[in-house]
């Protein structure tokens, strides 16, 4: 049975869904909302353009005929190494590998905090897209590298390939900058009883819309009451809420497996081995593989900005549903035509190769490259959340890791039957994602709290919000713009 709609709204959750669907003012006529939004954009989605220049730029330098020289033309299995643990200034082989492990242990660290941190300072009108579009700006920096990978080509020596590798270091210096202007999250200072400065925020950036007063008012009401009941629960261990309770542990389940399903779509196949799969089709030329990575980067982009502005209008189980089932149609397509493709190594049997290449994008993208990000964010309650989102890269990375070795190495051995692992693979996801995920969609962080624990817990949370309004919910009435002795006194 299909999990139910579990998000059910209780009382203490209508004032704020009823001030945040009348706020029709957009983003961008509010002054103050907007410059936080700028201020994101670098402080946040560096993040992920960083993690898309690391997978491009280790895509794209397989072809440049320096780069093989460089590291001895590695065979399949060395190259899975060098492929997942590389640098600008690497003099041998155990540099390259040594740098690679730092990029790639500081890179989970930034997206776990840059993407929480996005979810809790987003008005709730737009944090369904933001999130969204967090995981799409990866082909923002994939683009960038492939670009000036492809660029560097004709550069003789050896920094044909340093220079895009030195590249990377753009998105972490943007973070740097923008993060003196950035604010803190209001749940994080409520948390630490800092209410004064919560407020101050909430004012600051999300009063700016219609009723914008009162839905501060209410929005930090909400928080507190709701953190206040997080505070009584949560464990004084690191981690320790896994094992709590059976709600608790069904997010950190979800959690873990959309983290290992990002990764073990098939995708990396595409991310990481375009050059061996182009040299198995009888596509040999370097710079004609650089500009089928390059144009399919840029494919990335085209696709993933509108569909994180559509998707979330839809709901994530179903988009989800629609993900995998589409991944799974394209990825058979896929298959059957590189067994066609690597027997005949002609340009006609390649081309259905490269259609379903671009065609798996879209279907990739509408949910594990969208919602990722906002379906974990929405699963957990506050305490919770930066944990969730580790685990969702803790996974991440060990399906990377087993792709990393895994993949070249199998390529090699059995072409394109391998692929039939995935095709089986995807399937089991679908029936995965049918069963297991709940629809979040349309309420507030924390509405999403605690909608799997019992109506106990709920009841607690709407007498402390009652209590902070003084009134029952059931008398507020119509609601009214805040007066300046309301706004001192929520504080």
């Amino acid at each position: 049975m299909a999990p139910k709609d579990t998000a059910a709204v209780s009382e203490a959750d209508l004032p704020l869904t009823a001030l945040v669907k009348s706020d029709t003012m957009e983003w961008y006529h509010k002054a103050k909302l907007r410059w936080l939004y700028v201020v994101l954009f670098f402080c946040c989605y560096a993040a992920e353009w960083a993690s898309g220049m690391d997978s491009a730029v280790m895509n794209s330098i397989q072809a440049l005929p320096a780069w093989k020289a460089f590291f001895d033309n590695p065979e399949m299995g060395a190259l899975g190494l060098l492929t997942s643990i590389h640098a600008a200034f690497s003099t041998n082989t155990s540099m390259f590998l040594a740098s690679r492990w730092l990029l790639g242990f500081g890179i989970p660290f930034s997206l776990v905090n840059s993407s929480a941190l996005l979810a809790e300072l987003a008005h709730p009108n737009d944090r369904p897209t933001l999130t969204s579009l967090f995981n799409a700006t990866w082909s923002v920096g994939a683009i960038l590298a492939a670009a000036v990978t492809y660029a560097a080509a004709n550069i003789s020596g050896n920094w044909s390939w340093r220079l895009p590798s030195l590249l990377q270091i753009v998105p972490s210096v943007l973070q740097l900058i923008f993060l003196q202007f950035c604010p803190e999250s209001p749940r994080w200072l409520t948390s630490k009883d800092r209410h004064g400065e919560a407020w101050g925020i909430m004012m600051k950036y999300h009063s700016e819309g219609t009723n914008g007063k009162e839905f501060a008012r209410i929005e930090h009401a909400q928080i507190a009451s709701t953190l206040a009941e997080e505070q009584r629960l949560k464990s004084p261990f690191i981690f320790g809420d896994i094992f709590r309770d059976a709600p608790i542990r069904k997010r950190f389940g979800i959690a873990a497996v959309v983290g290992f399903f990002t990764q073990w779509s098939g995708n990396a196949l595409i991310s990481f081995y375009t050059p061996v799969i182009l040299n198995a089709i009888g596509i040999t030329d370097g710079t004609t593989q650089q500009l089928i990575i390059l144009g399919w980067t840029c494919w990335g982009l085209v696709v993933a900005v509108p569909m994180s502005a559509v998707v979330p209008r839809f709901g994530g189980r179903t988009m989800f549903l629609c993900c995998t089932t589409g991944a799974t149609l394209v990825y058979i397509v896929w298959t059957v035509s590189c067994a066609t493709a690597m027997s005949d190594k002609t340009l006609a049997a390649a081309i259905p190769v490269l259609v379903a290449m671009f065609l798996y994008t879209p279907a990739y993208s509408m949910g594990w490259d969208t919602l990722t990000y906002t379906y974990i964010s929405e699963l957990f309650p506050f305490h919770q959340r930066s944990q969730g989102l580790a685990m969702t890269q803790i996974t991440s990375r060990f399906a990377l890791f087993l792709n990393l070795y895994v993949n070249p190495i199998a390529i090699s051995k059995i072409g394109w039957k391998y692929f039939v692992v995935y095709c089986v693979w995807i399937t089991i996801e679908t029936i995965t994602v049918y069963f297991c995920f709940p629809e979040t969609q349309g309420k507030t962080l924390e509405e999403l709290s605690f909608m799997w624990e019992d109506d106990e817990v709920r009841d607690r949370v709407r007498r402390r919000f009652e209590h902070r309004f003084a009134i029952p919910l059931r008398e507020l009435g119509p609601i009214k713009e805040a007066s300046e002795e309301d706004t001192e006194e929520a504080v």
